[in-house]
């Protein structure tokens, strides 16, 4: 039994069989290329997303750019009276500070206008546009600096005293303008509606 173990030990000793430097330089590459692999997927779906994320920033930017705002009073035009009716209500717009120019061609209607109460919902098809002070350039873009009056008729809303209303403008691109008032008490010819 003595010589069986001397025998299984040298026989140990001789047998030198484990990694060579070939295999561990294989399985080395292995690792690098699957780690590249995982790399690689990450920047490119963290690329991809900040891609995104710049197409959404870039896209409410342009919608915020291309805003209108109110410049000066909202009036309404009115048969006189307690029991008196609005005709119609006039109101002055600009190009928000900054802003891409907004198309407001009377000719194609892009720029669509509803009139909107308690008890009704209409839009409103025939608005008229005037170019006030260095508007009207010769094209119908509302650009920076310039200044367009808008009359929006209200025969057909029957608009009376005492009466929350909203006018919604909305132009092609941008954000929809909202002008939300109440009409006084008595109406006169003309009215400010505050």
């Amino acid at each position: 039994m003595n010589f069986n173990v001397k025998h299984v030990l040298k026989r140990l000793e001789r047998d030198e069989r484990g990694i060579t430097a070939l295999e561990t330089a294989i399985i080395l590459i292995a690792f690098v290329v699957v780690a590249s692999v995982f790399a690689f997927t990450i920047l490119s779906a963290g690329t991809f997303s900040t891609e995104r994320g710049k197409e959404a920033i870039y896209a409410g930017l342009s919608s915020v750019q291309s805003s209108m705002e109110i410049k000066g009073s909202v009036i309404a035009t009115a048969t006189v009276g307690v029991s008196g009716t609005v005709t119609a209500v006039v109101f002055t717009v600009a190009n928000a500070v900054g802003g891409e120019p907004i198309n407001l061609s009377e000719d194609e209607k892009v720029l669509v206008i509803d009139y909107r109460d308690a008890t009704q919902s209409v839009p409103v098809t025939d608005w008229t546009l005037v170019w006030l002070g260095n508007g009207g350039d010769g094209d119908d873009l509302l650009e920076p600096s310039e200044l367009a009056q808008i009359t929006v008729p209200l025969d057909v809303a029957n608009l009376g005293v005492n009466t929350d209303f909203t006018i919604e403008i909305k132009p092609p691109t941008g954000a929809v303008l909202n002008i939300q008032r109440t009409t006084p008490a008595y109406l006169e010819i003309v009215n400010d509606l505050k």
